[in-house]
């Protein structure tokens, strides 16, 4: 049975995953495993120029990738970024109904995140253009196009191993990860 979410419990038990995985892996990491995710944290809460961007931006997003079980991504993948005037606060892989509760959740193919994180697609660009779906006030994201694009520099500077050009083994190992996750965390 997997710890609950929002308990000190899963949040002590996931941050031990976090550390373990980031002493026994090496970059490039897979895209989207907890040592990714706690990469691309200590980056955005490390760089002043996404603290002035985001300056008034209030609230969570949550990252949907959806589940493209051809390249090992089996299950939707949801990303919650708690972020609060400038500050990540967190960001965690968290379990869907969490993911999706968010006041602010783009949703989108692993294709179009492939394309937002190398910069070929414009993330509020993607969204008025159907690419991206988004869940929440697109005219408050629209202010804050400075913070999303901010952030999406600063994803492409994490190491990035994607899931569509790994091996058969590495995608294994990849759902290897990712069954771990659902097991013990929901996610």
């Amino acid at each position: 049975m997997p710890h609950t979410y929002g308990t000190d419990e899963w949040e002590n038990a996931y941050l031990e995953l976090v550390d373990k995985r980031r002493n026994e892996q090496s970059t490039p990491y897979m895209l989207a495993t907890p040592e990714w995710v706690s990469a691309l944290e200590q980056i955005v809460q490390g760089d002043d120029a996404y603290k002035e961007a985001g300056k008034t931006w209030e609230g969570s997003i949550t990252i949907h990738i959806r589940a493209n079980p051809e390249i090992g991504i089996d299950r939707d993948i949801h990303l919650l970024m708690d972020l609060w005037h400038g500050d990540c606060r967190s960001m965690r892989l968290v379990p869907p109904r969490v993911g999706q509760a968010g006041a602010y959740v783009i949703t989108g193919d692993y294709d179009k995140w492939k394309g937002v994180m190398s910069g070929e697609i414009d993330t509020v660009r993607g969204m008025m253009q159907g690419k991206l779906k988004l869940k929440g006030d697109m005219a408050t994201v629209v202010r804050q196009v400075a913070a999303a694009k901010r952030m999406v520099d600063l994803v492409g500077t994490v190491d990035t191993r994607y899931p569509d050009e790994m091996s058969p083994e590495e995608r294994e190992e990849y759902r290897g990860v990712f069954g771990v996750l659902n097991e013990e965390f929901g996610i």
